[in-house]
């Protein structure tokens, strides 16, 4: 329920993840007995855990080593992987850039143009290892780089922007009919992002296969910060997962949606799916893989726009393999590895046999979750007081 703010005018209040918490319910159930996986257009998927399609996360040996451990790590098209024949020495420079260097590096570094032998390149690099291939782009290039990807055997195509409506009103350019493009395509077609209920409802009506959900909690992102936008994740997946149901009771079509950024831990994690989400995507936990190619450093997706950048580069170092981030043996007390096994645990914790019976969850509101009974944790920066 809104309250008044000033004479006149109401603002609902809205929750983040550091605001609940999750009430166990009668029974427990064998973690190793639930059942996390996700279904995305006509395909199942054992991790319901992507990667962010950041290029400090996300390379072509980065999205064959996820696909083979049964997840999905989305390529974004528009970065360096697509306008550079090596990659890896671009990448060398940012990692070594200084803080006050990064920013003005990266705009640099992005104005080389994409090539599109490039994207062609990369996707099949991925399908050759016989793995799910998913891709990213903004959507001035939607309809060229959906048509390449499909051509080159990509299985997913996202489209992507910071804030993404049905309605795009511009007179200098023509916006993308997002109806036609989801018919035109032949493989799957996610959208994002959003945090509302309506603008997800007329999302829906595309015939996307899936819809991203969240502005600007990333950890590498400022869009908060700079355009003053944005609505806290637990909110904005609770109001979305509503629309959903609400979507799938009058047509007969269940869309997934994905809570995208602002989820630290496990813990985290496991709160998104309590408050709706099928699947989530990150980009930070990943960051810190050994076989990211950030170098153990992540930056936003928009810290290279010319203008007005709403990302920063951060150092979130290399804690892990891939393997020990998703499923162990977790060798930090940070809730940072180990992720599907966290959710396992929570899920039979719970009493939550699937995902859809996690979306069920008792959630209550408890802003001392993270403090109470920590204070030795705080006092030496372990744990939950790093």
């Amino acid at each position: 329920m809104a309250q008044f703010i000033g004479r006149g005018r109401k603002a609902r209040r809205c929750y983040g993840f550091d605001e609940i918490a999750l009430v166990p319910g009668l029974v427990t159930i064998n973690p190793n007995e639930v059942d996390t996986s996700f279904t995305l257009g006509d395909k199942k998927f054992k991790v319901p855990i992507l990667a962010a399609a950041m290029d400090g996360v996300v390379d072509v040996d980065f999205a064959i080593k996820m696909g083979k451990l049964g997840g999905l790590a989305v390529l974004n098209l528009e970065g360096v992987q697509t306008r550079y024949e090596n990659p890896n020495e671009v990448l060398d420079s940012i990692a070594n850039a200084t803080p006050e260097e990064a920013t003005k590096l990266v705009q640099g570094i992005y104005n080389e143009p994409i090539k599109e032998k490039l994207v062609t390149l990369r996707i099949e690099q991925i399908k050759k290892k016989k793995v799910p291939c998913i891709v990213s782009a903004i959507p001035p290039r939607a309809e060229r780089f959906g048509a390449i990807a499909q051509d080159a055997g990509a299985d997913i195509f996202v489209v992507q922007s910071t804030v993404t409506s049905v309605q795009h009103i511009s007179t200098e350019y023509k916006a993308l009919d997002l109806t036609k493009f989801c018919e035109k395509m032949k493989i799957p077609v996610v959208l994002g992002n959003c945090v509302t209920h309506n603008v997800a409802l007329e999302l829906f009506e595309t015939g996307t296969s899936g819809l991203l959900v969240g502005i600007g909690p990333g950890a590498a992102c400022t869009t908060r910060g700079v355009l003053g936008i944005g609505v806290p994740q637990v909110t904005a997946t609770c109001d979305i997962a509503e629309a959903r149901e609400f979507y799938f009771k009058k047509t007969g079509k269940y869309v997934p949606i994905i809570t995208d950024g602002g989820m630290r831990s496990g813990g985290d994690i496991c709160k998104a799916f309590a408050c709706g989400a099928d699947a989530v995507m990150v980009g930070s936990a990943f960051a810190r893989a050994k076989e990211a190619p950030g170098r153990g450093f992540h930056w936003g997706m928009a810290t290279s726009h010319a203008n007005l950048p709403r990302g920063t580069r951060i150092h979130v170092r290399t804690t892990g393999t891939l393997e020990e981030i998703l499923f162990g043996p977790a060798r930090l007390d940070d809730g940072s590895q180990n992720l599907v096994g966290a959710l396992q645990l929570s899920m039979g914790s719970l009493g939550a046999k699937s995902i859809k019976e996690m979306n069920l969850t008792e959630i209550i509101i408890a802003p001392s979750i993270q403090t109470e009974g920590k204070i030795f944790q705080q006092v030496q920066r372990v744990g939950m007081g790093k």
